[in-house]
């Protein structure tokens, strides 16, 4: 508990006010970004959104939606293809079987095309506030880093660790604070170690130091 607290406190001193940085006005907006982001930045994902939402303000429009349109729109964040066609899919579902609103549940969720635990997660988490933790490679780098999970562990024993470990309350907002801080401090290469005081808990520090 004590490792945790201290945590707590160097993120909250780094990232005291973590937020998605995926752009959305309505909640769909948000499982197609999510959905989306695989494989690619959240920065990416919001400029051709920021086009695609403007061509297609509703999930309506986004269901009627011309394939090949949504394709070039999309084209910069990778494998539009099938993104394209999930698009469409998850807006015509979410119609027909959810009169247009995304839903507080995990299992339809996952029933979507594209859509798996971790887009569920965030969806989750940030919609309804649900104490989830998506990892992606930032927050599994992470807490291997800092010992919160083995090197060989797979993202959804990391998941179960995390939750474990974490107070209830605390995992929305670790979840961000965790990725923020591996997106732009304890990055894959040249992280910044030298503004970061968790070192008596990092592998990478104490190898790194080790001659």
């Amino acid at each position: 508990m004590i490792m945790n607290n201290y945590i707590y406190s160097f993120l909250d001193e780094v990232i005291p006010n973590p937020r998605c940085e995926l752009n959305y006005n309505y909640d769909y907006e948000l499982l197609l970004a999510v959905m989306m982001s695989a494989q690619t930045t959240d920065v990416r994902v919001n400029e051709v959104n920021s086009i695609l939402f403007s061509k297609y303000p509703t999930l309506k429009d986004l269901s009627k939606a011309n394939i090949d349109d949504i394709k070039k729109i999309i084209k910069p964040i990778g494998t539009h293809h099938k993104k394209a066609s999930n698009i469409i899919e998850i807006s015509k579902r979410l119609l027909i079987e959810k009169d247009g609103i995304v839903p507080n549940d995990r299992l339809y969720l996952e029933s979507l095309p594209g859509v798996g635990r971790k887009t569920a997660n965030v969806v989750l988490s940030n919609l309804f506030n649900e104490p989830c933790i998506a990892v992606d490679t930032h927050i599994a780098r992470v807490s291997k880093r800092l010992g919160l999970a083995q090197e060989d562990d797979d993202v959804l024993t990391i998941e179960k660790k995390l939750t474990k470990k974490l107070e209830k309350d605390s995992l929305n907002k670790m979840h961000h604070q965790l990725l923020l801080f591996g997106r732009y401090y304890c990055t894959a290469r040249s992280p910044k170690c030298d503004e970061c005081k968790l070192h008596d808990f990092c592998k990478y520090y104490k190898n790194k130091k080790i001659p």
